[in-house]
């Protein structure tokens, strides 16, 4: 790891000092910012121009920009209808390893894509070397899951960074590859350590590209990790600027570090470079990552008891009309942003009077995130009197896990919802004055959130169960362990504002009430 660390810090001066950005392949006015993306080279066999394009697609790739990407891919191939390539780009666009579950409309796209790629085959063994690998992840759906294939593609990848060293675009996707195979569980983070590896290798040769940066604070983003990818989260978002998701990626480390301000800057200028997004290519849609910058300002705002600035953030997110896609990172952020507001200001009517909301949205495509608006009705209820209430939201949040069962598409959903159970279970029992049924299924839990990572969609648990668990104790009378549930929450999220007060609190022999204490 010291290897890593070093490495890593490196970068921040490279980066900030690299100049040098992918062209626009079009005509840009003269009052029109220049277009920042980071610098990508991948070779591939056509002219200059084209070039320029593929180089540019791939950057918005590397970005997670999908819908530019494959926008960009699409122009090539319209031009160059034989040009192998550009469909191999079309079905990386479609694969989301760390973005969210593929679905079927992308799935199919990308098969398409992936199989006229193969008709055509590539201008050398290098381009078949990466049609063949985003092929492994494509075919054989009919008898393997979506997990088993993306293994079969790492292995892929693993073989074409092993027959092409030197190419670094082959080890960047490699490192990604990892990622997206990486366990929730496995806390020694083997596998985002062997991507930063990799990773790291390339950063002397590429400092200003950006899935360098970006795949680095991914492979980062962990409590014991996250101070590695400071230099990283603040060299992304002035490597590529003009991406949305470059310039949110930074606070995924700043909220793990409780840099709440560097946190709300970020995301203020990606749900700005959203909407600029949007102006210019679907003018009255609001894009997915403006909702997901939402989330993140939304939850730093709040541990900064900035309540009028969080209640801003609702406002706008009730006044949200449409999305231009329904993905999984605007289901969360719809459904938990109302939801934080309620809970980390413990206003537990309004945490129990929310609704699954807006009814436009196709919640039905996920359940895991109509979890969390149960979830906030559970625990308010149970917590204001509201028994009926909370039952009703923990029947539907059984029904919400059943039908999770055997789901291993992407992250354990599940195991998330199962905690959720656990936590409005544990308050309805203290409710009812089971008060050791009660802490028996919150320390439950907390334990089961702690063996598991949270998914890169959130910035962190609506309230953290060991938290609960804490003020849970606190009720029952018992500060010297409360005490020590806070203490161990502060030690993998430092600065949240519910902890730090009811340690102090705890600590000071004050009793924290059921009530308000914003």
């Amino acid at each position: 790891m010291t290897r890593i660390a070093l490495t890593i810090a490196v970068m921040s001066v490279l980066s900030l000092s690299a100049r040098t950005t992918v062209a626009h392949e079009d005509h840009v006015h003269e009052a029109v910012p220049p277009e920042k993306l980071g610098t990508v080279h991948f070779l591939v066999a056509v002219d200059s121009k084209t070039q320029a394009s593929f180089d540019r697609a791939v950057a918005l790739l590397h970005s997670f920009e999908y819908e530019q990407a494959e926008r960009g891919f699409r122009s090539i191939a319209d031009q160059d209808p034989n040009c192998a390539m550009a469909f191999w780009g079309i079905a990386m666009c479609n694969y989301h390893p760390i973005w969210g579950a593929t679905t079927q409309a992308d799935f199919d796209r990308g098969r398409l894509a992936i199989e006229t790629a193969a008709k055509l085959g590539g201008k050398n063994d290098r381009e078949k070397s990466y049609i063949a690998a985003i092929e492994t992840y494509y075919k054989d759906s009919d008898r393997l899951s979506a997990t088993e294939r993306r293994v079969v593609y790492e292995k892929a990848m693993e073989q074409l960074h092993l027959r092409f060293p030197d190419d670094l675009e082959g080890t960047v996707f490699y490192a990604l590859s990892i990622l997206g195979n990486a366990s929730p569980t496995d806390k020694t983070y083997a596998a985002q350590k062997r991507a930063a590896e990799l990773l790291n290798a390339v950063l002397p040769k590429a400092p200003d590209h950006p899935g360098v940066a970006h795949y680095l604070i991914h492979s980062l983003d962990s409590p014991g990790l996250a101070s590695l990818a400071l230099p990283a989260a603040r060299a992304y978002s002035k490597i590529a600027p003009s991406a949305a998701h470059a310039q949110h990626m930074p606070s995924h480390i700043f909220t793990r570090l409780g840099l709440w301000e560097e946190s709300i800057q970020s995301n203020l200028a990606a749900a700005k470079a959203a909407r600029e997004l949007m102006a210019a290519t679907r003018p009255g849609s609001t894009y997915f990552e403006e909702l997901h910058a939402f989330d993140y300002l939304e939850y730093a705002y709040l541990q900064l008891g900035r309540d009028s600035d969080a209640k801003g953030i609702v406002d706008a997110i009730h006044a949200v009309p449409n999305v231009n896609q329904e993905t999984p990172s605007a289901a969360y952020a719809f459904a938990a942003v109302p939801a934080r507001y309620a809970l980390e200001r413990r206003a537990w009517e309004d945490a129990a009077g929310l609704a699954v909301a807006p009814a436009w949205f196709s919640w039905d495509k996920f359940p895991w995130a109509e979890a969390l608006t149960q979830t906030a009705r559970g625990i308010g209820a149970a917590r204001s009197g509201g028994l009926h209430v909370a039952q009703q939201a923990l029947a539907r949040l059984d029904a919400i896990h059943q039908s999770l069962a055997g789901v291993k598409d992407g992250y354990n959903w599940g195991a998330q919802v199962e905690v959720e159970r656990r936590e409005v279970g544990g308050w309805i029992a203290h409710a009812e004055k089971k008060d050791d049924k009660a802490v028996r299924l919150m320390r439950s839990a907390a334990d089961l959130e702690d063996s598991i990572d949270k998914s890169p969609v959130t910035p962190g648990a609506l309230l953290p169960a060991r938290e609960q668990l804490a003020d849970l104790l606190v009720e029952l009378g018992k500060p010297a362990e409360a005490v020590s549930e806070y203490e161990e929450v502060l030690k993998s999220s430092p600065g949240r504002r519910n902890s730090l007060r009811g340690l102090e609190r705890t600590k000071s022999g004050q009793k924290t009430t059921g009530t308000s204490s914003r």
